[in-house]
């Protein structure tokens, strides 16, 4: 009968292959390497190009600070040398008043891009959060003397013009 045959090929088929083989069968993986060589790495964080900083953008776009500064603060760990990550952070470190850590994140900055419009606009932004508006206006005026077609700049000076007109309530 065909299936007998069948059946005595695989028998003789699983005995050569168990000889092949040195030590259990619990101790081998798929690929034929011990089960050591195959380490868990679920914990190991992989992150594809800018996810991380594509869903920080969107939180902070959409106004959501606080996740926007756990996601920027896991980017500044994965892509320490990434301004973006670091402006990322420091700004949402500001809006939600966490200046100390903005402060580290503008200090990192000072060193990779410190005649960048962003970053003194950033800079500027964060001190006339804080009700420094004489720093806010040194750090606005630099970015436009750098970049006198800046919006981002303008629309900043505009705010510090309407904040000076107000009264103090601090």
């Amino acid at each position: 009968m065909w299936w007998r045959n069948q059946f005595s090929a695989l028998a003789v088929s699983v005995v050569l292959l168990t000889g092949c083989q040195s030590g259990d069968l619990a101790n081998l993986s798929t690929y034929g390497d011990s089960a050591a060589s195959n380490h868990d790495l679920s914990k190991v964080a992989y992150y594809p190009d800018d996810e991380l900083l594509t869903r920080a953008n969107v939180q902070f776009k959409e106004k959501n600070f606080g996740k926007a500064y756990a996601i920027y603060k896991r980017a500044v760990e994965v892509y320490p040398k990434d301004p973006v990550a670091w402006l990322g952070y420091s700004a949402s470190a500001d809006m939600i008043g966490r200046f100390d850590n903005a402060d580290t994140g503008y200090k990192r900055l000072a060193r990779m891009i410190p005649n960048r419009p962003e970053y003194l606009n950033n800079v500027g932004y964060s001190y006339l959060l804080r009700g420094n508006l004489v720093s806010a206006r040194r750090y606005f005026l630099k970015a436009y003397d750098i970049d006198p077609a800046n919006q981002t700049t303008a629309n900043n000076l505009e705010l510090l013009r309407n904040s000076v007109s107000f009264a103090n309530r601090g």
